[in-house]
Protein backbone atom coordinates (compact mmCIF):
# COMPACT_ATOMS: atom_id res chain seq x y z
CA UNK A 1 0.00 0.00 0.00
CA UNK A 2 1.25 4.00 -0.78
CA UNK A 3 1.01 6.29 1.18
CA UNK A 4 2.73 8.76 3.40
CA UNK A 5 3.78 7.25 6.81
CA UNK A 6 5.04 8.30 9.71
CA UNK A 7 5.45 6.05 13.39
CA UNK A 8 3.39 3.02 12.85
CA UNK A 9 0.82 4.60 11.16
CA UNK A 10 0.32 5.50 7.36
CA UNK A 11 -2.01 7.94 5.29
CA UNK A 12 -3.32 6.24 1.81
CA UNK A 13 -4.97 9.20 0.58
CA UNK A 14 -6.34 7.00 -2.28
CA UNK A 15 -9.03 5.14 0.25
CA UNK A 16 -8.87 8.50 2.72
CA UNK A 17 -7.87 6.78 5.73
CA UNK A 18 -5.23 6.17 8.32
CA UNK A 19 -4.19 3.04 8.81
CA UNK A 20 -1.48 1.73 12.35
CA UNK A 21 -0.08 -1.81 11.96
CA UNK A 22 -2.50 -2.53 9.17
CA UNK A 23 -5.39 -1.75 11.23
CA UNK A 24 -7.56 1.02 10.08
CA UNK A 25 -8.37 3.95 12.48
CA UNK A 26 -11.76 5.35 12.32
CA UNK A 27 -11.51 9.15 11.39
CA UNK A 28 -14.11 11.33 9.79
CA UNK A 29 -13.61 12.95 6.56
CA UNK A 30 -12.48 16.18 7.67
CA UNK A 31 -10.65 14.79 10.32
CA UNK A 32 -8.63 12.76 7.98
CA UNK A 33 -8.36 16.50 5.65
CA UNK A 34 -7.36 18.08 8.34
CA UNK A 35 -4.30 15.06 9.27
CA UNK A 36 -3.40 14.79 5.57
CA UNK A 37 -2.52 18.63 5.13
CA UNK A 38 -0.75 18.87 8.41
CA UNK A 39 1.88 15.67 8.02
CA UNK A 40 2.01 16.82 4.33
CA UNK A 41 3.56 20.20 5.73
CA UNK A 42 5.37 18.72 8.68
CA UNK A 43 7.59 21.29 10.25
CA UNK A 44 5.81 24.06 9.28
CA UNK A 45 3.19 25.81 11.62
CA UNK A 46 -0.05 26.57 9.78
CA UNK A 47 -2.50 29.30 10.85
CA UNK A 48 -5.97 28.72 11.12
CA UNK A 49 -6.76 30.64 7.90
CA UNK A 50 -4.26 28.49 5.95
CA UNK A 51 -5.56 25.32 7.30
CA UNK A 52 -8.99 26.20 6.20
CA UNK A 53 -7.24 27.23 2.92
CA UNK A 54 -6.36 24.00 2.53
CA UNK A 55 -8.30 21.27 4.93
CA UNK A 56 -11.62 22.97 4.11
CA UNK A 57 -10.33 24.40 0.80
CA UNK A 58 -11.08 27.83 1.53
CA UNK A 59 -14.18 26.96 3.29
CA UNK A 60 -14.58 29.80 6.36
CA UNK A 61 -15.00 27.65 9.77
CA UNK A 62 -14.89 28.88 12.98
CA UNK A 63 -11.87 28.53 15.35
CA UNK A 64 -13.41 26.68 17.50
CA UNK A 65 -14.42 24.37 15.00
CA UNK A 66 -10.85 23.87 13.63
CA UNK A 67 -9.56 23.41 17.33
CA UNK A 68 -12.50 20.83 17.91
CA UNK A 69 -11.25 18.51 14.75
CA UNK A 70 -7.23 19.04 15.33
CA UNK A 71 -8.20 17.23 18.59
CA UNK A 72 -9.76 14.26 17.19
CA UNK A 73 -6.91 13.80 14.85
CA UNK A 74 -4.94 13.92 18.49
CA UNK A 75 -6.83 11.52 19.52
CA UNK A 76 -6.92 8.97 16.71
CA UNK A 77 -2.97 9.27 16.76
CA UNK A 78 -3.28 8.24 21.16
CA UNK A 79 0.38 8.42 22.32
CA UNK A 80 1.51 10.45 18.94
CA UNK A 81 -0.60 13.17 19.41
CA UNK A 82 2.12 14.92 20.91
CA UNK A 83 3.30 15.37 17.11
CA UNK A 84 0.42 17.47 16.48
CA UNK A 85 1.35 20.71 18.13
CA UNK A 86 -0.41 24.27 18.69
CA UNK A 87 1.52 27.22 18.95
CA UNK A 88 -0.69 30.20 20.48
CA UNK A 89 -2.24 32.67 17.95
CA UNK A 90 0.01 30.69 15.07
CA UNK A 91 -1.62 28.09 14.31
CA UNK A 92 -0.95 23.98 14.62
CA UNK A 93 1.76 21.70 13.22
CA UNK A 94 3.44 18.49 12.73
CA UNK A 95 6.55 17.39 14.27
CA UNK A 96 7.95 14.27 13.95
CA UNK A 97 10.67 14.14 17.33
CA UNK A 98 14.20 14.62 15.87
CA UNK A 99 15.15 11.24 17.99
CA UNK A 100 13.09 9.77 15.53
CA UNK A 101 16.13 8.64 12.77
CA UNK A 102 18.34 7.05 16.01
CA UNK A 103 14.34 5.02 17.64
CA UNK A 104 14.22 3.22 14.29
CA UNK A 105 17.89 2.15 14.39
CA UNK A 106 17.87 1.32 17.63
CA UNK A 107 14.61 -1.04 17.04
CA UNK A 108 16.81 -1.96 14.09
CA UNK A 109 19.49 -3.36 16.51
CA UNK A 110 17.66 -4.68 19.16
CA UNK A 111 15.24 -6.93 16.19
CA UNK A 112 18.80 -8.92 15.63
CA UNK A 113 18.51 -10.18 18.83
CA UNK A 114 22.14 -10.61 20.08
CA UNK A 115 24.56 -9.43 22.93
CA UNK A 116 26.00 -6.56 20.50
CA UNK A 117 22.01 -5.72 19.33
CA UNK A 118 21.08 -5.54 22.60
CA UNK A 119 24.17 -3.52 23.63
CA UNK A 120 23.74 -0.42 20.26
CA UNK A 121 20.65 -0.51 20.52
CA UNK A 122 21.17 0.18 23.79
CA UNK A 123 22.89 3.20 23.17
CA UNK A 124 20.80 4.74 20.28
CA UNK A 125 17.72 4.79 22.78
CA UNK A 126 20.30 6.77 25.16
CA UNK A 127 21.61 9.09 22.83
CA UNK A 128 17.72 9.59 21.11
CA UNK A 129 16.70 10.28 25.15
CA UNK A 130 19.79 12.91 25.32
CA UNK A 131 18.30 14.77 22.03
CA UNK A 132 14.24 14.09 23.06
CA UNK A 133 14.03 13.73 26.26
CA UNK A 134 10.23 14.30 25.38
CA UNK A 135 10.02 11.35 22.79
CA UNK A 136 8.45 8.37 25.05
CA UNK A 137 9.85 5.51 22.29
CA UNK A 138 13.08 6.85 23.63
CA UNK A 139 12.41 5.36 27.07
CA UNK A 140 10.42 2.59 25.35
CA UNK A 141 12.99 1.00 23.52
CA UNK A 142 15.46 1.39 26.95
CA UNK A 143 12.82 -0.54 28.91
CA UNK A 144 12.60 -3.18 26.28
CA UNK A 145 16.61 -3.21 26.10
CA UNK A 146 17.07 -3.95 29.23
CA UNK A 147 14.34 -6.65 29.85
CA UNK A 148 15.65 -8.15 26.65
CA UNK A 149 19.83 -8.24 28.39
CA UNK A 150 18.48 -10.34 31.07
CA UNK A 151 15.98 -12.38 29.15
CA UNK A 152 19.13 -13.44 27.26
CA UNK A 153 21.18 -13.76 30.30
CA UNK A 154 23.60 -10.91 29.83
CA UNK A 155 23.14 -9.48 33.05
CA UNK A 156 21.20 -10.10 36.06
CA UNK A 157 17.81 -9.01 36.63
CA UNK A 158 19.21 -7.64 40.38
CA UNK A 159 21.16 -5.13 38.18
CA UNK A 160 18.99 -4.54 35.72
CA UNK A 161 15.30 -4.14 36.97
CA UNK A 162 15.90 -0.66 38.52
CA UNK A 163 17.11 0.70 34.95
CA UNK A 164 14.15 -1.02 33.07
CA UNK A 165 11.35 0.48 35.72
CA UNK A 166 12.66 4.07 35.41
CA UNK A 167 12.81 3.75 31.53
CA UNK A 168 9.36 2.22 31.62
CA UNK A 169 8.08 5.01 34.21
CA UNK A 170 9.47 7.51 31.81
CA UNK A 171 7.40 6.33 28.89
CA UNK A 172 4.51 5.77 30.85
CA UNK A 173 4.39 9.12 32.03
CA UNK A 174 4.86 10.76 28.53
CA UNK A 175 2.28 8.14 26.78
CA UNK A 176 0.15 6.33 28.98
CA UNK A 177 -0.85 3.11 29.23
CA UNK A 178 -0.73 2.05 25.34
CA UNK A 179 -1.18 -1.90 24.53
CA UNK A 180 3.60 -1.91 24.31
CA UNK A 181 3.91 0.13 27.14
CA UNK A 182 1.50 -2.52 29.18
CA UNK A 183 3.23 -5.41 27.53
CA UNK A 184 6.55 -4.30 28.81
CA UNK A 185 5.36 -3.49 32.24
CA UNK A 186 3.91 -7.33 31.79
CA UNK A 187 7.16 -8.92 31.17
CA UNK A 188 8.63 -6.83 34.42
CA UNK A 189 6.04 -7.80 36.51
CA UNK A 190 7.02 -11.72 35.47
CA UNK A 191 10.34 -11.51 35.04
CA UNK A 192 11.98 -9.34 37.72
CA UNK A 193 8.89 -9.10 40.24
CA UNK A 194 7.14 -12.00 40.00
CA UNK A 195 3.74 -10.90 40.63
CA UNK A 196 1.81 -13.10 37.86
CA UNK A 197 -1.88 -12.14 38.70
CA UNK A 198 -0.86 -8.84 38.11
CA UNK A 199 1.39 -9.92 34.56
CA UNK A 200 -1.56 -11.77 33.55
CA UNK A 201 -3.81 -8.71 33.89
CA UNK A 202 -1.87 -6.47 32.09
CA UNK A 203 -0.86 -8.79 28.78
CA UNK A 204 -4.74 -9.32 29.06
CA UNK A 205 -5.56 -5.83 29.02
CA UNK A 206 -3.28 -5.16 26.07
CA UNK A 207 -4.86 -7.67 23.96
CA UNK A 208 -8.17 -6.38 24.46
CA UNK A 209 -7.13 -2.47 23.30
CA UNK A 210 -4.82 -4.61 20.67
CA UNK A 211 -6.12 -7.81 19.37
CA UNK A 212 -3.70 -7.48 16.75
CA UNK A 213 -0.48 -7.43 19.52
CA UNK A 214 1.01 -10.75 18.79
CA UNK A 215 3.94 -9.79 20.99
CA UNK A 216 1.78 -9.56 23.73
CA UNK A 217 1.04 -13.72 23.33
CA UNK A 218 4.42 -14.12 23.55
CA UNK A 219 4.44 -12.92 26.99
CA UNK A 220 1.78 -14.62 28.00
CA UNK A 221 2.98 -17.96 26.43
CA UNK A 222 6.30 -17.61 29.21
CA UNK A 223 3.59 -16.92 32.18
CA UNK A 224 1.35 -19.95 31.34
CA UNK A 225 4.60 -21.43 31.60
CA UNK A 226 5.75 -20.30 34.70
CA UNK A 227 2.05 -21.09 36.17
CA UNK A 228 2.83 -24.47 34.78
CA UNK A 229 -0.77 -24.06 32.50
CA UNK A 230 1.18 -25.73 29.22
CA UNK A 231 -1.84 -26.43 27.15
CA UNK A 232 -2.87 -22.43 27.38
CA UNK A 233 1.22 -21.57 27.01
CA UNK A 234 0.52 -23.48 23.41
CA UNK A 235 -2.64 -21.67 22.66
CA UNK A 236 -1.45 -18.54 23.39
CA UNK A 237 1.77 -19.49 20.49
CA UNK A 238 -0.99 -20.34 18.15
CA UNK A 239 -2.79 -17.60 18.29
CA UNK A 240 0.47 -15.44 17.78
CA UNK A 241 0.97 -17.03 14.63
CA UNK A 242 -2.26 -16.38 13.26
CA UNK A 243 -1.48 -12.87 13.64
CA UNK A 244 1.78 -12.62 12.49
CA UNK A 245 3.02 -16.35 11.57
CA UNK A 246 7.15 -14.65 10.60
CA UNK A 247 7.22 -12.79 14.41
CA UNK A 248 11.21 -13.59 14.81
CA UNK A 249 10.29 -14.77 18.60
CA UNK A 250 7.85 -17.14 17.08
CA UNK A 251 9.53 -20.15 16.85
CA UNK A 252 11.68 -20.37 19.52
CA UNK A 253 9.18 -19.49 21.82
CA UNK A 254 7.38 -22.88 20.19
CA UNK A 255 10.09 -25.03 20.30
CA UNK A 256 10.14 -23.61 23.84
CA UNK A 257 6.82 -24.81 24.80
CA UNK A 258 6.95 -28.18 22.71
CA UNK A 259 10.29 -29.05 25.36
CA UNK A 260 8.46 -27.79 28.40
CA UNK A 261 5.76 -30.21 27.35
CA UNK A 262 8.17 -33.36 26.89
CA UNK A 263 7.02 -33.15 23.31
CA UNK A 264 10.83 -33.73 22.37
CA UNK A 265 10.39 -35.04 18.79
CA UNK A 266 8.13 -32.51 17.73
CA UNK A 267 10.61 -29.81 19.39
CA UNK A 268 13.34 -31.58 17.41
CA UNK A 269 11.58 -31.23 14.44
CA UNK A 270 10.23 -27.23 14.77
CA UNK A 271 13.54 -26.80 16.28
CA UNK A 272 15.32 -27.36 12.71
CA UNK A 273 13.18 -25.26 11.42
CA UNK A 274 13.36 -22.41 13.38
CA UNK A 275 17.20 -22.44 12.97
CA UNK A 276 16.88 -22.72 9.49
CA UNK A 277 14.29 -19.54 9.44
CA UNK A 278 16.08 -17.92 12.52
CA UNK A 279 19.79 -18.61 12.06
CA UNK A 280 20.86 -16.29 14.78
CA UNK A 281 18.29 -16.11 17.16
CA UNK A 282 20.14 -17.68 20.22
CA UNK A 283 17.40 -18.88 22.32
CA UNK A 284 15.88 -21.05 19.10
CA UNK A 285 19.24 -22.61 19.07
CA UNK A 286 19.65 -23.39 22.96
CA UNK A 287 15.88 -25.11 22.67
CA UNK A 288 16.86 -26.94 19.55
CA UNK A 289 19.82 -28.29 21.12
CA UNK A 290 17.82 -29.75 24.37
CA UNK A 291 15.11 -31.01 22.38
CA UNK A 292 17.62 -33.18 20.48
CA UNK A 293 19.77 -34.36 23.15
CA UNK A 294 16.08 -35.18 25.04
CA UNK A 295 15.44 -36.91 22.31
CA UNK A 296 18.91 -39.24 22.58
CA UNK A 297 20.97 -37.68 19.92
CA UNK A 298 23.47 -36.51 21.92
CA UNK A 299 25.89 -36.23 19.56
CA UNK A 300 24.13 -34.05 17.19
CA UNK A 301 22.99 -32.03 20.69
CA UNK A 302 26.49 -31.35 21.43
CA UNK A 303 27.16 -30.05 17.46
CA UNK A 304 24.22 -27.33 18.18
CA UNK A 305 25.22 -26.75 22.12
CA UNK A 306 29.16 -25.91 20.70
CA UNK A 307 28.15 -23.91 17.37
CA UNK A 308 25.54 -21.67 19.58
CA UNK A 309 28.30 -21.25 22.35
CA UNK A 310 30.94 -19.92 19.39
CA UNK A 311 28.65 -17.99 17.46
CA UNK A 312 27.73 -16.31 20.66
CA UNK A 313 30.93 -16.09 21.93
CA UNK A 314 29.88 -12.85 24.20
CA UNK A 315 27.27 -14.74 26.13
CA UNK A 316 29.07 -16.87 28.35
CA UNK A 317 26.82 -19.06 30.40
CA UNK A 318 25.79 -21.13 26.31
CA UNK A 319 29.56 -22.81 27.32
CA UNK A 320 28.23 -24.17 30.54
CA UNK A 321 25.32 -25.91 28.51
CA UNK A 322 27.63 -27.39 26.28
CA UNK A 323 29.88 -28.38 29.70
CA UNK A 324 26.58 -29.55 30.98
CA UNK A 325 26.01 -31.82 27.57
CA UNK A 326 29.31 -32.93 27.56
CA UNK A 327 29.68 -34.67 31.28
CA UNK A 328 26.26 -36.46 30.57
CA UNK A 329 28.11 -37.98 27.74
CA UNK A 330 31.19 -39.14 30.01
CA UNK A 331 33.40 -36.65 28.84
CA UNK A 332 33.77 -34.99 32.27
CA UNK A 333 37.46 -33.62 31.83
CA UNK A 334 36.23 -31.40 28.72
CA UNK A 335 33.28 -30.57 30.98
CA UNK A 336 35.34 -29.55 34.15
CA UNK A 337 37.89 -27.77 32.05
CA UNK A 338 34.79 -25.18 30.58
CA UNK A 339 33.40 -24.87 33.81
CA UNK A 340 36.93 -23.80 35.48
CA UNK A 341 36.94 -21.63 32.35
CA UNK A 342 34.02 -19.91 33.31
CA UNK A 343 34.40 -19.85 36.95
CA UNK A 344 37.68 -17.87 36.15
CA UNK A 345 35.74 -15.53 34.02
CA UNK A 346 33.33 -14.16 36.61
CA UNK A 347 35.85 -11.57 37.49
CA UNK A 348 34.96 -10.07 34.36
CA UNK A 349 31.74 -11.28 33.14
CA UNK A 350 28.35 -12.34 34.34
CA UNK A 351 27.73 -15.72 33.92
CA UNK A 352 24.45 -17.10 34.59
CA UNK A 353 24.13 -18.95 37.73
CA UNK A 354 21.05 -21.17 36.41
CA UNK A 355 23.36 -22.47 33.27
CA UNK A 356 25.76 -22.98 36.10
CA UNK A 357 24.14 -25.15 38.13
CA UNK A 358 23.30 -27.13 35.47
CA UNK A 359 26.85 -27.87 34.83
CA UNK A 360 28.21 -28.67 38.34
CA UNK A 361 24.79 -31.17 38.71
CA UNK A 362 25.81 -33.09 34.94
CA UNK A 363 29.50 -33.32 36.76
CA UNK A 364 28.00 -34.67 40.25
CA UNK A 365 28.00 -31.92 42.41
CA UNK A 366 24.72 -31.13 43.67
CA UNK A 367 25.79 -29.33 46.50
CA UNK A 368 27.43 -26.95 43.68
CA UNK A 369 24.40 -27.18 42.01
CA UNK A 370 22.38 -25.59 44.81
CA UNK A 371 24.46 -23.32 45.81
CA UNK A 372 24.37 -21.68 42.62
CA UNK A 373 20.66 -22.11 42.42
CA UNK A 374 20.73 -20.09 45.47
CA UNK A 375 23.21 -17.42 43.57
CA UNK A 376 20.60 -17.34 40.85
CA UNK A 377 17.83 -16.19 43.39
CA UNK A 378 20.35 -13.70 44.98
CA UNK A 379 20.80 -12.06 41.40
CA UNK A 380 17.18 -12.64 40.48
CA UNK A 381 18.36 -14.76 36.75
CA UNK A 382 15.48 -14.43 34.65
CA UNK A 383 16.06 -17.63 33.30
CA UNK A 384 14.73 -19.27 36.41
CA UNK A 385 11.18 -18.19 35.03
CA UNK A 386 10.45 -22.22 33.89
CA UNK A 387 12.48 -23.75 36.20
CA UNK A 388 9.27 -25.62 37.27
CA UNK A 389 8.62 -26.56 34.27
CA UNK A 390 12.01 -27.29 32.40
CA UNK A 391 13.26 -30.21 31.91
CA UNK A 392 17.20 -29.19 32.70
CA UNK A 393 15.57 -28.80 36.28
CA UNK A 394 14.09 -32.21 36.95
CA UNK A 395 17.88 -33.56 38.30
CA UNK A 396 17.07 -31.00 41.30
CA UNK A 397 13.43 -32.14 42.29
CA UNK A 398 14.16 -34.66 44.50
CA UNK A 399 16.66 -32.98 46.34
CA UNK A 400 15.44 -31.91 50.12
CA UNK A 401 16.81 -28.72 49.10
CA UNK A 402 14.73 -27.98 46.17
CA UNK A 403 10.88 -26.91 48.55
CA UNK A 404 13.03 -24.26 50.54
CA UNK A 405 14.73 -23.06 46.86
CA UNK A 406 11.21 -22.92 45.18
CA UNK A 407 9.88 -21.06 48.40
CA UNK A 408 12.84 -18.19 47.94
CA UNK A 409 12.38 -18.29 44.07
CA UNK A 410 8.22 -17.43 44.45
CA UNK A 411 8.52 -14.98 47.11
CA UNK A 412 7.32 -11.67 45.35
CA UNK A 413 10.31 -9.38 44.71
CA UNK A 414 10.31 -5.84 46.15
CA UNK A 415 8.46 -3.61 44.19
CA UNK A 416 10.44 -1.86 41.75
CA UNK A 417 7.80 -1.57 38.49
CA UNK A 418 5.12 1.50 40.00
CA UNK A 419 1.84 0.68 39.29
CA UNK A 420 0.90 3.66 36.78
CA UNK A 421 -0.96 6.96 38.03
CA UNK A 422 -3.21 6.15 34.01
CA UNK A 423 -5.77 3.73 33.58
Amino acid sequence: MGGIAFGPFVIDPSASRLVRDGRAIRLRPQAFRVLEVLVEHTGQVLSYDELMAHAWRGVVVSHHTVDVTVAEVRKALGEYGGWLRHRSREGYGFEVPRSSEQVRVGWHFWGLRTREGFEKALRCFQSAAEEDPADFRVHEGQAACYMMLAAYGIGPGRDLQPAFAEALRRAERQAGNTPELRCIRGQGLHMFERRLDEAEAEFSQALRDRPTLALAHIGMTTLYATLGRLDAALESVERAREIDPLLPALPATEVSVRVWRREFDIAAELGARAVALQPYVLLGRVFYAEALEYCGRADEALTQFHLTATLFGDVPWLRALEGGCLARMGRRQEAQAILDELDSRRGTDYVDSYAMAVCRASLGDPTGAFAELDRAVDENCVSLYAIDVDPKADRFRADRRWVRLRTRLHAPRLAVVPSSTKR
